[in-house]
């Protein structure tokens, strides 16, 4: 993911005056709640504010107001887990102690839990199946599942979010250790801070905020936290393959507005055998290491055709670079002196939603074999693709979808600015929900910066923001019931 992405600030409606709201101090915490409730509110709370009332019996009336300050309230409870998760090093393989963390959160709001391991032989079959990279054994998706005690009123809604993380690269040029979580102002630092353990914390507190006020929501919601998005995104597929629908879904991933659109992304890795001999007579072999740097200069401008206006797809005709082939990593040669045997390169690579996995890997093929082709040495060359990680097609969400008008209006009516819909030249889960799980889905979440990268950090007063809207939304989505 890219940044920088601007911070939020909470919103004070012109012409009301505080008093006029209900307050969440006002309010009797549920029992399930009562563990978040043990530290002070934020002052941050004192500036909530929001529409004036979400529809509701006359007689049974809490304001949206109440519900951002009760969101508010929950700011030093949500930065605490915050920095529970960040401490949490949730590397691919290496989840569980996070995964773990989660279940108990969500067994103290009264949430049923269900984990479950990946069987990679069922969603091997599934057509989003991306071949992993690691093994399966010992690591668990976590679902929190709401049902209403009353009839349904309103909409199902999932939470989705990943709690693996990327590396951290080298730790030398942090200014902090990655996975000790460090406040500086409104920033909070750490691996994973943005991408996307806030989101996670976001809406965990968007449910912890209606609890405080004693009230559930009216529909079924699932709070997903799930493994491998970084590389796959099959711990989502899982989710789904386990039956795991709604009306609709909410990815918090840092991205900005609101993600309606996003790209496609293959992964492979391109493998070289060379002709080596002594470095001294080096002209008389063929490295493997600069045959597969030859090849991906040739990839490169596969990219650069793609991303010439005349072949850009819609939603991208304003971005300046869309598309993007990334060598991430490589690996190489055996001896300072010898030209190196053989050579591995894994590449990433990003394709347009109009098209989809098969011509994205019909058109890279083809270019390396005309490459290969035109090599004066490739007698004495061989190379093979492997295709491993992401084969996820992209998606472009219809801007009139309920779940985008409706998120984008609560944004509107809480923020008091305009929530833009934006097109991600990466991949995120919400492909699954929007292409295989007739559940339309976005994303929208915390603000931050430095996701992949050096330093990452993401916003507090973003986090505490989006768990207001996401609390309002979810009242205004799925309808609310008083906790008897």
């Amino acid at each position: 993911m890219t940044g920088p992405i601007g911070g939020w600030s909470p919103w004070a409606p012109p012409g009301h005056a505080r008093e006029n709201y209900q307050g969440a101090a006002n309010m009797v915490p549920s029992r399930a709640c009562a563990a978040w409730k043990n530290e002070a509110p934020s002052s941050s709370a004192a500036n909530a504010g929001g529409p004036d009332a979400m529809p509701q019996p006359a007689e049974d009336r809490i304001s949206e107001a109440a519900i951002v300050e009760a969101a508010h309230a929950l700011r030093a409870p949500a930065v605490r887990m915050l920095e529970q998760l960040v401490a949490h090093p949730s590397l691919l393989g290496h989840e569980q102690d996070a995964q773990a963390f989660m279940a108990q959160s969500f067994a103290k709001l009264g949430l049923r839990v269900h984990q479950f391991e990946i069987d990679e032989q069922k969603i091997r079959r599934h057509p989003g199946y991306s071949p992993s990279i690691a093994s399966y054994e010992g690591r668990t998706n976590v679902v929190g599942i709401h049902q209403p005690r009353g009839p349904q009123k309103g909409r199902s809604l999932i939470f989705n979010g990943h709690i693996d993380v990327v590396p951290t690269g080298a730790e030398l040029l942090w200014k902090h250790p990655p996975f000790q979580p460090v406040i500086e102002g409104d920033r909070l630092y750490g691996r994973g801070a943005a991408d996307m353990k806030a989101g996670i914390a976001a809406y965990t507190m968007a449910y912890a905020a209606l609890q405080s006020l004693g009230l559930e929501p009216a529909s079924p919601v699932y709070f997903q936290s799930v493994v491998e998005e970084e590389c796959t995104g099959n711990g989502a597929l899982a989710c789904l393959v386990e039956g795991y629908r709604a009306d609709a879904a909410i990815i918090p991933e840092p991205l900005g507005g609101v993600m309606t659109c996003q790209m496609g992304v293959l992964w492979f890795a391109l493998e070289v055998l060379g002709k080596p001999v002594h470095a001294s007579v080096a002209q008389t072999g063929v490295g493997a290491i600069d045959f597969s740097l030859y090849l991906f200069s040739e990839l490169k401008k596969l990219e650069q055709r793609w991303n010439e206006p005349a072949n850009r797809y819609r939603s991208y005709a304003h971005h300046a670079h869309p598309i993007n082939f990334n060598l991430g990593k490589i690996q190489g040669g055996e001896w300072a002196s010898s030209v190196p045997s053989a050579c591995r390169s894994d590449i990433r690579i990003g394709f347009y939603p109009d098209m989809n996995v098969a011509r994205a890997k019909a058109e890279v093929e083809a270019v390396l074999a005309a490459a290969y082709a035109a090599h004066p040495a490739r007698e004495s060359l061989r190379y093979r693709l492997i295709y491993e990680g992401f084969q996820a097609d992209g998606f472009d969400l219809d801007l009139d979808s309920p779940i985008v008008t409706e998120l984008s209006k609560c944004h509107q009516d809480i923020v008091g600015q305009a929530l833009e819909p934006t097109a991600f030249t990466g991949t995120t889960d919400a492909k699954f929900f929007n292409i295989y799980g007739q559940t339309p889905a976005v994303c929208y979440g915390p603000t931050g910066s430095s996701i992949h990268g050096i330093d990452e950090w993401v916003s507090i007063d973003s986090l505490v923001q989006v768990s207001a809207v996401l609390a309002v939304f979810m009242a205004r989505w799925c309808g609310v019931d008083r906790i008897d």
